[in-house]
């Protein structure tokens, strides 16, 4: 029998409602919270002075790894893109992947560098140094509100829909 192993990473890929709805139909995805990470002001709900708009991704490392984290990952981003995914542009849709575990960034970098295109990867791959939660009213947005605005198409959006 595999032992329950319950890790955390943190995904920035454009608007997070997006990422989120993606990243919560995962397999071995456990939970997911939209909220925003790095930034450099304070924490108030509007301010985004530096942040990422992100995703806090609990996850089964007995049944998802890193690397299988980040090819879902990259199904979702353009990672050639500075500050812009779809039409969403500005310092807060850049992507990145955030973790307090060294370990998962160096594998994370590993990934990345392992591509044939890794010289043009544009992603940040740097730890976590602050996460805040987005309000109730992002959380599952496009569970909620399905017909919101959403730079992901739906087909890959929902492909891994449990």
């Amino acid at each position: 029998m595999t032992e329950f192993t319950m890790q955390e990473i943190v995904f920035a890929g454009g608007c997070l409602w997006g990422v989120q709805e993606f990243m919560r139909h995962l397999p071995g995805v456990i939970n997911t919270e939209a909220g925003r990470a790095n930034g450099s002001a304070s924490t108030t709900q509007c301010d985004y002075d530096g942040y990422a708009e992100c995703v806090r991704t609990q996850f089964d490392a007995s049944q998802v790894s890193i690397e299988q984290l980040m090819d879902f990952f990259f199904e979702i981003i353009d990672p050639y893109s500075v500050n812009k995914q779809g039409i969403d542009v500005g310092e807060k849709y850049r992507t990145g992947v955030y973790s307090v575990n060294p370990q998962h960034l160096e594998r994370v970098k590993r990934y990345i560098a392992e591509r044939s295109d890794a010289d043009k990867i544009m992603v940040e791959v740097l730890p976590l140094s602050n996460f805040v939660k987005s309000d109730d009213e992002h959380q599952d947005r496009l569970t909620l509100h399905p017909n919101d605005y959403c730079h992901i198409p739906k087909t890959i959006l929902h492909k891994y829909k449990k």
